[in-house]
This record gives structure tokens, sequence and C-alpha cells, in this order.
């Protein structure tokens, strides 16, 4: 058998062994893939997955030289590899003509290596790049390997265990492909090729640059994109960076803008392997080029092939010359295994020159119908087209990348060729956020975000962004952080925000980080502050914006500070705050602290880890007695305090007049506390209109206190006892204080009271007298028997009351 000796290789300029790492760090797999017979009786089948770039082949190779010189082994092993590209162009032959395609030596051994299928491994590389009709690879499975099939009835055979099913096999596939091979595979054992980790990745730059300093510049700049980082994983992508960044830094040219982007960095790196088209030079010496390849890649997305033989280029009208600078320049190279095909570097540069695509103005007579596999941008960008190519996405955020007018002149000077201007309406069609208020979804704005970031055209997201007028935003990187930042900004009409935070974002209280990393840590947060410093800064430029809703965060003391230095500003005109979950315990004080005197804010919910505050209540007293306070709601939920503090509470609502609403559900009242309350509620300068106390573990005895002050109290119209232990005698007492004809109660909530029939009596007699209530919820209670009663109060013509829930 051959030996394959791919990673000894350079697979690109500068290169001299990148893979080295992966293949040290990988799992000596080779014990797993011969299973012993009294322990398992089936071979294992391996499927090894990860992203493109990141050395899945490599790995699949070494296994196969790992499992053919095994020196324990009785006899020699034998392993094959089958190319899921290659087996794209074959046509029907038989199973052993299939792997011995490559080796016309094996042709007389075949026979006898096959009847030892224990011995034999299999690898089938790019299982997501096959192309075969929906359901092929399970129609007509055959196990005779001497029988004439199409090749996808081979394979599917193979991988249904029809065909040498005591044969071992290993298959590579990048993630999109996964849930279809689980459709094919029994029982495989999955493991993820990660390709290079930070660690890999910070040494690539290291021995890439002639100078430690400017290797780590790089490399943070790099960290910073969160996407390029990523992509990073790719040996490919990490010369690429470095590529591009150490000209720039060799021509003394800050590099920070060119890593903005993912696609401000792909066109740097681009356009600096080519000089600027000159005057001398014909006009496609270097458009006629680019054109062919971006047909080229922009077809292979559609297609999703990676690999391009010389029929392909027939079909697309492209001549082999028109290759040959792109081929000088490492952008494409020739195929090891298959003489006249090619490929481009990485996923990702075929991802950028299919967006290439999109943006270079073409005359209809240079495509004709070569592209016919390829979508417009609609297409592009649409849901159920990138649910089904994955690729589609990065393709979507590359073009949009490309209407940028700076980054179109740089095309043109390098390439000549002129960029169209239309593709930038036909972004805004696809693109643009959803009409009136109604809010989109946190998925969709996250993407819409993502895509207007990319482009940093200022003119494209404020067009894009001008009927927005509310957006919720959950940010989990400091890249999210970045792209929200920049698209809030031109949100002119703006006018609700809905944020939600995630961890690690902040790592300032994050106990879980070892004193070691206090440096990575106040470097990171410097960073994340910076940015978040920038978001915020929305709250006092927008003069629209008057709803903010943080909740389910994790936020830090000095993150807290610099919302609230913004919402204190005097052009912030936030006019309803929900903070509702939020970390750390004490940012509800800085909160409270930025309200006091904040005489647009209306509305104001505090839910969470407020319970046993001592601060709390004191501070939301100074906010109601404040002078320039107009807070007309008010919930405060789980909230617990001292007597004391409650009577301060009480003593601040009889001097506010503005309160209307005051919730104070799962608030844990001490019995004084009920008292202070409701002596409040008799107060003549009490305005509130509307009290919950639901879960307050509320008695019977604190009916009496409620009950008499329904009776002097004639502004209150709305009282929620729910999920309070009240029983039969609470009813009773609540009842008497709702007699009176000076109580002005419209609607009462007694869910969950446990009210019975008992109950239902004195409710009903209630009902027949001259009481306002026109709402009643009787909702979780056992009244099924007492319903009788209800019901005769309901045919009295003085019931006024409309609405009933039980």
């Amino acid at each position: 058998m051959e030996k394959f000796s791919i990673w000894k290789n350079t697979l690109w300029p500068g290169d001299d062994g990148g893979f080295h790492n992966i293949t040290q760090r990988s799992p000596k797999l080779i014990s797993y893939l011969k299973p012993q017979t009294s322990i398992q009786s089936m071979p294992l089948t391996v499927v090894l997955h990860g992203p493109a770039g990141v050395g899945k082949t490599t790995v699949a190779k070494q296994l196969m030289l790992d499992w053919t010189q095994d020196d324990q082994a009785e006899t020699s092993n034998s392993a094959f590899y089958l190319s899921c590209k290659d087996l794209n162009h074959k046509g029907t032959c038989t199973f052993a003509e299939l792997i011995s395609a490559n080796g016309p030596d094996l042709q007389d051994a075949i026979p006898g290596i096959l009847t030892q299928a224990r011995k034999i491994l299999f690898v089938v590389d790019g299982f997501d790049e096959l192309r075969v009709p929906s359901g092929a690879l399970i129609h007509d499975i055959c196990g005779d390997w001497r029988k004439q099939k199409p090749v996808p009835v081979l394979l599917g055979s193979l991988l249904k265990r029809k065909m040498l099913p005591r044969s071992t096999l290993v298959i590579t596939t990048r993630p999109g492909a996964l849930r279809g091979l689980r459709l094919l595979v029994e029982q495989p054992l999955f493991i993820e090729i990660e390709g290079f980790l930070e660690l890999d990745r910070k040494a690539y730059f290291l021995k890439h640059f002639e100078e430690e300093m400017q290797a780590l510049r790089a490399f943070e700049l790099m960290k910073e994109n969160a996407a390029l980082f990523h992509m990073g994983s790719a040996p490919a992508v990490c010369w690429i960076v470095c590529t591009c960044l150490k000209r720039q830094m060799e021509r003394g040219e800050d590099p920070a803008s060119t890593c903005r982007t993912t696609t401000s960095l792909f066109l740097r790196f681009l356009c600096s392997q080519f000089t600027a088209a000159r005057s001398s030079c014909p006009r496609d010496c270097l458009q006629a080029p680019l054109k062919s390849v971006c047909l080229l890649a922009a077809e292979g997305i559609w297609t999703q092939t990676s690999v391009f033989d010389g029929e392909d280029l027939r079909r697309l009208g492209v001549q082999e010359s028109a290759l040959r600078p792109f081929l000088d320049k490492n952008i494409l190279r020739k195929s090891k295994d298959c003489e006249a095909c090619y490929s481009f570097i990485h996923l990702s540069v075929q991802q950028f020159l299919a967006a290439m695509f999109y943006v270079l103005e073409t005359e209809k007579e240079d495509v004709g119908g070569h592209r016919c596999h390829i979508g417009d941008v609609q297409k592009l960008l649409s849901k159920e087209g990138r649910l089904k190519n994955p690729s589609l996405t990065q393709v979507g955020y590359f073009v949009f990348g490309l209407s940028n007018k700076e980054r179109a002149t740089e095309l043109e000077t390098t390439f000549g060729c002129l960029v169209s201007m239309e593709v930038k309406q036909q972004l805004l069609k696809c693109r643009s956020m959803p009409q009136g208020k109604k809010p989109f979804s946190t998925m969709d704005a996250k993407e819409v975000l993502c895509c207007l970031y990319e482009s940093q055209e200022e003119e494209l997201v404020e067009e894009a962004v001008a009927a927005v007028t509310e957006i919720s935003i959950h940010l989990t990187s400091t890249l999210e952080m970045m792209q929200s930042s920049f698209c809030l900004k031109h949100c002119q009409n703006l006018q609700k925000i809905s944020l939600q935070v995630g961890k690690r974002i902040f790592l300032e209280n994050d106990t879980t980080l070892k004193s070691d990393a206090q440096v990575e840590r106040s470097q990171h947060d410097h960073h994340s502050l910076h940015l978040w410093a920038d978001l915020c800064s929305v709250f006092s430029s927008n003069k629209n914006l008057n709803f903010l809703d943080v909740r389910e965060s994790f936020l830090s003391q000095s993150s807290v500070r610099i919302l609230c230095e913004q919402i204190t500003h005097a052009t912030c005109h936030l006019q309803k705050v929900v903070i509702k979950n939020v970390s750390p315990a004490d940012a509800y004080r800085d909160f409270c602290l930025a309200f006091i005197g904040k005489k647009t804010l209306t509305h104001l919910v505090l839910e969470g880890s407020v319970h046993g505050d001592e601060m709390l209540l004191l501070l939301l007293c100074e906010i109601l007695k404040h002078p320039r306070c107009n807070l007309q709601y008010l919930k405060l939920g789980s909230c617990s305090d001292t007597p004391q503090r409650w009577a301060d509470f009480s003593s601040a609502l009889k001097i506010n007049q503005s309160l209307k609403c005051l919730d104070l559900t799962a608030s844990e009242f001490p019995d004084e506390g009920v008292k202070l309350l409701c002596s409040t509620l008799r107060h003549p300068m009490c305005f509130l209109q509307k009290l919950s106390l639901e879960n307050c573990h509320l008695t019977e005895a604190c009916c009496e206190e409620l009950s008499s002050a329904l009776i002097v109290n004639q502004r209150l119209t709305h009282l929620c006892l729910a999920k309070n232990n009240l029983g039969v005698g609470g009813v009773k007492i609540l009842c008497e204080g709702l007699s009176y004809p000076e109580c002005q109660l419209q609607t009462l909530v007694l869910c969950h009271c446990n009210i019975n029939r008992h109950g239902c009596k004195y409710i009903s007699k209630l009902l027949q007298g001259d009481s306002s209530l026109t709402d009643l919820d009787l909702g979780f209670n056992p009244i099924a028997t007492g319903l009788c009663f209800l019901c005769e109060a309901l045919k009295k013509p003085n019931c006024n009351l409309k609405c009933l829930g039980h």
C-alpha cells in the first residue's frame, strides 16, 4: 500500500508542518479501531468531524499509516482511501474496481484482501462533499463486491455495513453533514478535530514573524475579532492573517482596522497579493481572471464543491490560463490526488471570492448560461437556503462587507474592475429591519446586526434600521457588543432596547478565575468595558429611546456604573426601566442611585436579587421622596426588610403624589409591615390606584387591616391578593369592607387563596349588594360546589360584575 506523507509536505508557502501538532495531539485511535471479537462483535465506525481545514484528512491518513504499520499483527493489514470529491466523477463499477482505481498493481491481490475484512480499514474522506441524489445511498443496497453498481450504491452499501460488514470505517466530514450521516451509520464513535487551539495559533504567529512584539500584536488583533479567531483553527487562515498583517507592519501601517471585520482582512490579503493595475497593463489582465475565479468559487459554494476538474471549467467557460495568476499567488492550488483538478487554499477564501461574484459588475454575455446553479442575493440570504447550505451564511456576511465604498475603491484600483452599486439595494431589501413596533426575534436581530457591522457603511446601516423602534439583543461576546454598538448608534427612531448579557463578558466579579489570571482578566475587562461604554452611550445620545429592559444578565460593578452614568445624563430620556435577575446583587443599588431625581422615569421594575438588601428600600424611599419624582408604576419583587425600613417606605408613599401602581409580589411582610402599608392606604395623600400583594404570605389576620383601608381609601380600584392563604375567614372580613359604599374597588384577584364553598357565600352576598366590583378572579380555588351561590348573585339586576374568573 502507498504510504501517505501529506503532513511532511508544505501545504502553502512558509508552512513547514503546521499540521504536526494536530496529528500529535489527536488521540491514539488505533486501539479503538481493532475491537476484540470476545468483547465486541462489530468493528468500529469512527467519524472525524470539524470545520474546513482543521486537519481531518491528515488525521485520517495518519490512522491509515498506523493501521498498515501495526507490528503486532500476524498478517498484514490493508487500508483504502476513498475521496468523496473523486467519487462524484466516477461511473458504474464493482467495489473491487472502485478501491483499486488508484493502485492498479493491487487488482490481482484484491480478492484475497477482501476475504479478510477484519484486517481492512476504509477511509471515506469528505462525506459532506458527496453529490448524490436524495436516497441514492440507501437504494439497492448490495453486498457483492464483484457486481457492477453505481458508486452511490457501493458507498451506501459500505456505510450501511452490507458490503464487507466486518471491516473498519473512518469517515471525515464537516459538521453540516452530520445529521445525514447519522441516518446511515450505526453506533459510530464521533471525534471532533479541533485544529489549532489558542496556544497553537499563538505559536504559529511567533514562528511566522521575526519580531516577537509584532507577532503578539498581530495575534491579539486576530483574537479581538471572534469570527476571525474562530476561523484561525485552520492553519491556512493563520497563514493568511500572518501574511497580510506582516506586510502591513513592514510598510509601517497600523493593521488594527484590517482586523476590524473579516471582510477587511480577506480583502487586504487578496489585494496585497497583486500589484495595482497600471495604465500600461491591459484592462483585463487581472479583471478577466478575477471574474473567472469568482464564478468558479460561487458555483462551488452553491453546489457544495471544493475541487474543480476540467469538465467543471469547460461547463463554466473558464480557461485554465485564467487561473494562473491565482495559482501563482497560492490562492488556488492544484490537487495532489487528481490531475488537472483545482481547489482554493481554504473554504473561507472560496466564500470570499464567491461574495465578490455578487458585487462585480458583469456583462450578461460574460456569464451567459454559466451561473445556472448560482442563486441571487435573495436566495443567498434566505433562511431556507442557509439551512441547506451553511456556507452561504459566511458568503452573505462577505457580500455586506464588500458593499463598503472604500473597499469597492480598493478592489477597482487593484483589479481594474467595477463594483456594482445595485447589490446594496438588494441587501437593503433582504436585510432591512421589520416595519413598525413589533420586535423581531433575538436570532434575527443578531444576524442583521452582524451583517450591517460587517459592511462598516454608515449610510447602509442608517437606511436599514430607519424603521426600527424596538430591538432585543443577547450579548454573548465582545464582538457582538461591538456590532450592536455600531448599529444602535444609527437607530434614530429606536424607542425600546431589551438587553441580555451572557457570562464571561465581564470578568471583574468572576470568582472562578485563578489568581494567576489577574493580568489576563484586567486586559479582557479593559477591552470589554471600552466597548460597553460605547454601546451605553446610545442611552444619552438617542432622544427617542425611552424603554430599557435588562434581564438575565451577568454584569460587573464597573459595567453597571458605566450604564448608570449614561442613565443620569441630562440627555437620557428613559421613561420605563426593567431590571430583572441581574448580577452582581448590589447592581440594584447603583441603578436606584441613578434613578433618584430622574424626572423622565415613570415605570420601574426591580426583580431578582433584591431579597434581604437592606439598602434597597432606603434608596427607593429617596426616589419616591425626591421633588422631581414622576414615577407612576413601581414593581419590587421578592423584597424582604426590617419593620423600620417598611415604615420608611410607607412614609415615602405618603409624600409621593405621582405613584399610581405598586406591585410588591413575593415580598415578605412582617405583621407590622402590613399595618404600616394599610395605614398609608388610609392616608388622604395616598394616590395609589392599583396594589398587588401577590404571594406575600398574608393570612386571615392581615385582612382586618386591608378591610379597614378599603373602606377609607376611595382611589384604589385594583387589588391583587393572589397566592395568599386567606381562607374563608379572610374572605369574610374582606367582603365586609368591600360592602361599604365608600369602597371604590373595581378589580379583585383572589386566585390560589384557599377559598371554598363557604367563602362563595360571603362573596355572593357582597355581589348582591351595591358593590363596585366589576372584575373578580377566583381561579385555582376549591369552589366547585360553591358556584351555585355565585350564579345566584349574577342573576340579580343590581350585580355590577362583568368578568368572573374561576
